[in-house]
Order: structure tokens, then sequence, then C-alpha cells
């Protein structure tokens, strides 16, 4: 029950620093107006620990939920909330504007033996029920431990209580909504009731939710002799894995005035979780950057352009000293290197992710991405990945010739088909795993299509003209000669090698986003809102930047070694916060999650080495590409005779 004592609490929620538009326009209600409750998928909570992945209609006939008269109503969705697992369902709920209810019978329901079990296992492992009452999710009103804030939790509800009890389950069947509402006056617009028939009648007044929130109890309400329930016993109800179950289904609503306008309302909800965490993240990864940034330039300045300067200035004479360093292999340093198509190609699909992941940041950093417009986020990343696959086409084309390719055909396909089939791959074999599990996360036929359509119509065609633009700017020009015969490479230190510099080199990227990770895990598997877009731009943008300069820093290393095969270890560096990713991620499932199905530890690691994978193939296109250019800018101010 909701506790009356924490009622003036509501009027103590501060507002997020969160910066969005309001996406919809709002719904006015008038007093007895009838508001829709809509029913979401049940999904694991995330409280102590997440113990699955897997999400379920609520109309799965296992649950024996109460249904309307006319049978549940598939609600419209956006492709990017289909994809995130929302199943937008109506509901038997009536509730009327401003009409308190107490106790209020909706349905009795029958589950039988073989379906309790079903639905205590679901208890246990926390999943909760979530509504949508005019937009907005169901919450629960907590307060942050660490800066004392009050917001609503908007991962939904429990399904039952296994905390009073150990091992014995409650299911909880009664529910106490709270709806908080703003009043304005409509008298400008709507002058008079209907049908009063006198001008001076009372104005009418309307009202508009800004807020939902769902306590659920367990109450053993079936009486002996009476049909009607009683919703204020202590007595919990209990679901018999023995025998069939009877019981009834019942809520309650109560209307809480507010002070909060409609446009705010989304404020309480998009809790930042200790902004100083935050700031301390992005200031540190700020230091990070910063101090790879002077180091960059104190051998820019210092040691490059020293050496420069006397480079140029050797008399060819017979005194002159001989070349060291990196300058010894400016013959080598062009030479095409091992799978140059390969390489192409996933510099080009590197390039189109990072194009899509900064125009989707931007967009939700001014707000375009509404939190009421339910997964607007996956669909603008859809979107851009659509729209920008001629990036990909480009990129790759101007690098498959620079590195010295003729088989531009083969280049051409493998850029347009081979990482969206590995993805669409990983995808697909996920969601066979979500269709056995009788999961309702498992992306519809229709979708799939949908994706494929938008594919195969509009982002392969644009990857096609985006290469033979690039065809037309040819290579870029290389400021030194590669030599007829290859010099042999001395040996060098072990941590120069491939594997080792490439792990060695993740460290520092990888450190400047580690915090916020945590915080993006814990929003994708713990059914948690996100959205510190501001952090997570700027975190971002410090990431690709600590991903240049390490790999750059790595590659003069390498080539002071005369080692001259860089094209390779600068993709490897420059993507080696993958390795990082991933080991961190089997920390976070192995401390903040319990799962226990098989089918839900496969999704985990499947998604994670999803991510890992996207995120080599960026920070490696990062390292690769300014790894160029600096030595391009480099070789090109010596000398070469």
């Amino acid at each position: 029950m909701f506790p009356s004592t924490l009622l003036p609490l509501l009027s103590l929620i501060p507002l997020s620093s969160a910066f969005y538009l309001p996406g919809t326009a709002p719904r006015d209600y008038l007093h007895g107006e009838k508001i829709d409750v809509f029913v979401n998928t049940l999904t694991p909570m995330l409280n102590s620990k997440l113990h699955s992945l897997i999400s379920y209609d609520y109309y799965d006939p296992r649950f024996h939920f109460c249904q309307p008269p006319d049978g549940p109503v598939k609600q419209p969705e956006s492709l990017g909330s289909i994809l995130f697992g929302d199943r937008i369902l109506s509901s038997p709920y009536e509730i009327d504007m401003m009409e308190n209810q107490t106790c209020k019978l909706l349905c009795q329901a029958s589950v039988p033996k073989e379906d309790a079990k079903f639905i205590n296992d679901r208890i246990k492992e926390d999943y909760g029920l979530n509504f949508i009452i005019d937009g907005l999710p169901s919450s629960e009103m907590k307060r942050d431990s660490k800066t004392n804030e009050i917001f609503l939790d908007a991962q939904g509800f429990n399904l039952g209580d296994d905390e009073t009890i150990p091992d014995k389950p409650a299911l909880n069947n009664h529910y106490d909504i709270y709806i908080q509402y703003h009043q304005k006056d409509y008298s400008s617009s709507y002058p008079y009731l209907p049908g009063s028939g006198s001008s001076s009648s009372t104005p009418k007044k309307q009202y508009r939710v800004v807020g939902v929130l769902v306590y659920p109890r367990t109450v053993n309400s079936m009486t002996s002799g009476s049909s009607q329930p009683n919703c204020f016993t202590d007595q919990p109800f209990y679901l018999s894995e023995a025998s069939n179950n009877e019981f009834y289904y019942t809520y309650s609503v109560s209307f809480i005035p507010s002070d909060i306008p409609w446009g705010m309302r989304w404020d309480s909800y998009l809790h930042v979780f200790d902004p100083k965490i935050h700031w301390f993240s992005l200031v540190n990864s700020l230091v990070i950057v910063g101090f790879l940034v002077f180091m960059v330039a104190m051998i820019l300045y210092r040691t490059i352009s020293k050496d420069i300067s006397r480079y140029n200035a050797i008399d060819l004479s017979e005194d002159v000293q001989e070349d060291y360093g990196w300058k010894l292999v400016h013959g080598e340093v062009f030479r095409l290197p091992t799978r140059p198509m390969l390489l192409s190609v996933m510099v080009g699909n590197g390039l189109h992710l990072i194009f899509m992941c900064l125009v989707t940041l931007i967009f939700a950093l001014f707000g375009f991405l509404s939190p009421s417009n339910r997964g607007s986020l996956a669909t603008v990343l859809l979107i851009c990945w659509t729209l920008f696959s001629c990036i990909s086409g480009y990129a790759s084309s101007r690098t498959y010739s620079t590195l010295g390719g003729n088989q531009w055909k083969s280049n051409l396909i493998l850029t347009t088909v081979l990482f969206p089939v590995v993805i669409f791959s990983i995808i697909g074999l996920l969601n066979l795993f979500l269709i056995f599990s009788g999961s309702s996360g498992a992306v519809p036929f229709g979708t799939i299509l949908a994706i494929l359509l938008l594919w195969f119509l509009i982002s392969v065609p644009l990857s096609v003209a985006g290469y033979f633009y690039g065809m037309k700017h040819g290579s870029f020009s290389n400021p030194t000669q590669t030599s007829s015969i290859p010099r042999q490479i001395p040996p060098r230190p072990w941590y120069l090698n491939a594997i080792p510099s490439a792990i060695l080199g993740g460290i520092l990227p990888f450190g400047a986003a580690f915090v916020e990770l945590y915080f993006v895990l814990s929003s994708l598997f713990g059914n948690r809102a996100y959205y510190a877009f501001g952090f997570l731009f700027l975190t971002f943008i410090v990431v690709a930047l600590t991903t240049a300069t390490t790999t750059v820093l790595f590659v003069y290393f390498v080539l002071c070694s005369e080692e001259y095969r860089w094209h390779w270890r600068s993709f490897l560096i420059g993507g080696g916060s993958a390795f990082w990713l991933f080991t961190y991620g089997i920390w976070y499932w192995a401390s903040r999650l319990s799962l226990d199905s098989f089918t839900s530890v496969i999704l985990y690691f499947g998604y994670l080495f999803l991510f890992s994978l996207l995120d080599f193939l960026i920070g490696g296109s990062i390292g690769y590409i300014a790894t160029y250019f600096a030595i391009r800018r480099l070789y090109s101010s010596i000398r070469v005779d």
C-alpha cells in the first residue's frame, strides 16, 4: 500500500537535468472522462541482481491475467519500439478522471497447478509488470541513497513478493494506482459546461496526467459466502503448485494533485543516478585525453621536428650520419599491407557506424528523442544506419584504392553486404533463442522483413553510390615512393607486437568510458531509462580523441623500432578497447547478474559480442584514419633523395 505519509514527498521530486522536447500533444481530460490503461510486456527487474533477459507477453496464457471483454487490442508502435521489445496492448482496467475507486473487482482468475509453478518461478526472478497510462510508464517512488533525491523508478512493479517468506513467493493480485494530475482552467476556450444553457454556469475544468505510480499488494481477498473481494485483509495469497487456484484481481485508483506542468512531467522519471560520478568520469577522461594530446604534441614538436630539421639540413657528404628509427622505413611505410580489401571494408563500415552514432547522439543531445515517443532512439539509429551507408562505400573505395587494390567489384560487394550479413546473422540466431523460449522479445517476421527492405532498397543503393563517388575522387597521394625490395625487420620489444599493443592500447580509451558504460549496460539489460545523453556525447568525443592519440603514439613507437607494417596494427590498437569492453561485460555478468537459464546467458553474451564487434569497428576506424594522416603528414615533412 502506498504510505499516506509519503504523499507530500511527491511535491519534492526534483527536476532532472535531462533536456528533451515533449514529443506529443497533451491530452486534456474532463471530469469523469475515461483514461486508457495499456499493458506492456513483463520484464525482469534489476534490483540486487538481474535473473533473466527474457520478456513475456502480458497476455501469455500461462499468466492468466484478466482480459478485456472483446479481447486485447494491439496498439500501433514504431519500428524502434518493437525492436526494443515493446508489445503494447489494451487492458480491462476502467479509470475515469478524478473519480477515485476502492477495491474494484477486475476479474476472478483461475490458475491451474501447472501454470502456478511457472508464475512462482517468474516471481522468484523478480519479473515486473508495466502499465502505460497517458503515455507514462507505471512507476514506484524511490529515493536515491547517494543524493537523497526522490524520483520515479519506471522499471515497473513486481509481479509478486518473494522476500517476506523465502522460497514461498506470494502473487501480487491487488494494485493501488495513484495518478498525479495537473489542473488548468480552460474557461477561455470552453466557457461553460455543455448543456448548461446559462451564461453564468461554472467554467469547465480540464486535467492532464503528469505522473503514474502503482503499488502492488498480495491479498487473499476471497471471502467465504461473499462474491465481493476484501482488499483490506493482511493475509497474503500464495499460488499452490499442488492444486488449482481461484482468486480475485482487484485495484484501487486515487488522484493526487500536482504542481508539475505537463511539459515537464518526464523530469521525475529521467533521474540521473549520482551525477557526481558522471562528472568525475568526464573530468577523469578529459585529463587522460589532455595528457595524451600533450604527449603527442611534445613528440611532434621536440622529437619529430628536431629530426626533420636535422634530416633536411644534411649535406650529402661522406661524413653524413646514417639514418635511424622511423626515417629508415620511409621507403616501406606505404607498402601494400596484407588483406587490403578486408581492411578497407572494415574502415568503411567503422566510419559508417561513427557517423550513425554521432548524429544520433546529437539528436538526443538537443532533445529531439523525446521519451514519450517509445523506441525513438532505436528508430533514429536505424534511420541513420540506412542513410549513412553512402559513407561506408565512399570510405572503403578511397581506402582500397590508396592501398593499391584493383579488385574494386569484389571490394564493393563486401563493403555492402559483409558486416550487415554478419550482424543480421548474429541477431537472427539470438532471435531464434527468443522464439524457442517463448519470449515476447522475439522480433516479428514483419519487422524483420521491413528492416531487410530498408537495407536492400535504400542502404545498398546508397552504399554503391558512395563507392562510385569515392572512385571518382581516387586514392590519396602518398608522400614517399615504395622501394622495390622489402626491408628486413629487426627484432622488437614484445609490447610492440600486434596483440600485446592492441590490448595495451585499448586500456586508455576504455578507461575514459568505463563509468558511463556501467550505466549504459544497466539501461540495456536492467530495463532502466537512460537519458544522460550530454554525458554520453562528451564521453564519445573524449573516447574518440583518446583512441586517435593512443594509436598514433603506439604506431610512432612501432615505426621507431623499424617495423613498417603499421596498417593492421593501427586498426587493432584503435579497436583494442573492444577487448576490455568484453572483459568488463564478463565482470558485469559475474557481479550484477544471476542469469538462471541457458537462453539468458546465450542472449547476454551474444549481445555483448555484438557490442564489442561494433566497438572494434568504430575504434579501429578512428585509429587507422588518425594514424594514416599523421604518418602522411610526418613523411611529407622530410626530404627523401
